[in-house]
């Protein structure tokens, strides 16, 4: 079986991929481009991907490709409908980052939320050496206790993430963008009451048409303005410029990011030149990618494909 692997990078060099390689004649690529991806899979049965563009227009000169495996739990690279119109499988990864993307979520929330770049700087200046009095705490900040925190996407992390809340002693509520949401743990609410009642809402919700810039300005004007903004989940479902607009004119308290609209970030993204990290915390698309992570994503990638060679469908998402 002929396997190619178009981002071998993107899990990270300190990670094996050597159960692959156990699973038929593989061809490894550090990173692919857009550009680049039909002449690398003109021969491929099984292809390995995370973000390459994988459609009609780069599928339609590979003849052989039964099964794409992502690197990945999310496929919006992936043109299903066309792969279902070829007979070729997809296969996702499932469940191998809820610990770490939960773990970023309260890191990002408590990073802008208690100002902790201000006072490791306020500490390190020498500032605090100067000051006669043992603490120092000029720039205030709450607890989450007798918060409210809401969420968009009540999956596994989204379910995780509401768990940590509620044990910091938050309130939970949840909007269903897709309507289609079974959990019965948490409140359940409309998107307009999501947002007037959330002191913290963080975003777990895949990309789709129905959460393709969910959060606007229109959103943004709807929240508190001592409310926190978590994005772990896709760039576009948080409309960049809008949330520039809301940070700078203060309509919002603070943001935390780990993905963006384009990535990697593009210059002409206003919200890279927002410096004041008590106001907007932009980290590159990590969350997902703690050591363990990593490791169970490439071991999960190995099953999937041990499967289709059996003849078995795991974590097919096109079926």
């Amino acid at each position: 079986m002929k396997i190619v692997v178009l981002e071998r990078n993107s899990v990270g060099l300190d990670v094996s991929v050597d159960g692959i390689k156990a699973l038929g004649d593989v061809t490894v690529y550090p990173n692919t481009t857009a550009a680049d991806v039909k002449e690398k899979i003109t021969d491929a049965e099984i292809i390995v991907a995370n973000k390459a563009p994988l459609n009609e227009e780069t599928l339609k000169d590979a003849p052989h490709v039964r099964l794409i495996c992502e690197f990945a739990t999310g496929y919006d690279n992936i043109d299903l409908a066309y792969c279902k119109s070829r007979g070729i499988k997809v296969a996702n990864v499932v469940n191998y980052s809820t610990d770490a993307v939960v773990q970023h979520t309260f890191a990002l929330c408590f990073y802008v939320l208690e100002k902790l770049r201000h006072y490791d700087e306020y500490v390190k200046s020498g500032a605090y050496a100067a000051q006669d009095r043992f603490s120092n705490f000029d720039l205030p900040f709450t607890e989450l206790a007798g918060k409210t925190w809401g969420i968009v996407g009540m999956g596994n992390i989204g379910r995780k993430a509401a768990a940590v809340a509620q044990a910091f002693g938050c309130r939970v509520i949840f909007y269903s963008a897709s309507g289609n949401s079974t959990c019965t743990q948490y409140q359940r609410v409309d998107f307009d009451t999501l947002l007037k009642e959330s002191d913290f809402l963080s975003l777990h919700c895949p990309l789709s048409d129905k959460t393709r810039n969910l959060i606007d300005l229109a959103a943004l004007k709807k929240m508190k303005r001592t409310a926190i903004l978590i994005n772990v989940a896709r760039g576009p479902v948080v409309n960049d410029r809008d949330l520039y607009t809301a940070l700078t004119e203060n309509l919002i308290a603070g943001a935390g990011l780990d993905v963006l609209s384009a990535e990697p970030i593009r210059q002409d993204n206003p919200l890279g030149s927002i410096m004041d990290s008590n106001k907007l915390i932009i980290t590159p698309h990590l969350a997902w990618a703690s050591i363990e992570a990593r490791n169970r994503c490439v071991s999960e990638t190995c099953l999937n494909i041990g499967a289709f060679l059996k003849g078995e469908n795991r974590n097919i998402v096109n079926p």
